[in-house]
């Protein structure tokens, strides 16, 4: 559960600031260090950088769950990792194996700029709107968005350095 009101601007402000974050931590990896492992499923700086890349584009869904114009996702018992969830991971890493490291880059930025801008568009009363995300995180839409694109991001930053 996505916990602590967040206003549309701290929203914004953390969208943005996560971004700028990121995108700094891709240009520190040092090329050699983009194919070594980071995690026990075999994942590589790479394919933590493919994964972030793959989800950007889901976050305006959560502004259409708001608005209603996304069906909820099925109500289910909270668990870490939904079933389907590592798939699904897996599947989208694998669709950017050949894509290189600007290309994956370039994706996470297109992405971003467009959740940025669906939360612009976004009233702060449709922010506040209760939601729960496929991944099973529940709040208003606007925590639901700062624990995906801001904290979910964040927590991969040291993965994606290689200092976790």
């Amino acid at each position: 559960m996505a916990t602590g009101l967040v206003t549309k601007e701290q929203l914004l402000e953390n969208m943005r600031a996560s971004r700028d974050r990121f995108v700094a931590a891709v240009a520190a990896v040092p090329e050699a260090d983009w194919s070594e492992g980071r995690y026990e499923e075999g994942w590589t700086a790479r394919d933590i950088l493919a994964h972030i890349a793959s989800i950007e584009w889901t976050y305006p869904r959560i502004i259409d769950l708001a608005d209603k114009k996304e069906p909820e996702p099925k109500k289910q018992p909270p668990t870490p990792r939904p079933p389907g969830l590592g798939d699904y991971n897996q599947r989208q890493v694998a669709k950017r194996a050949a894509a290189t490291i600007p290309e994956l880059l370039d994706e996470f930025e297109r992405n971003r700029a467009a959740a940025i801008a669906a939360v612009e568009e976004a009233g702060e009363d449709l922010l506040r709107e209760p939601v729960r995300s496929a991944g099973g995180v529940e709040g208003t839409a606007a925590e639901v968005l700062n624990y995906l694109a801001v904290i979910h991001l964040d927590g991969h930053l040291d993965d994606l350095r290689g200092t976790s």
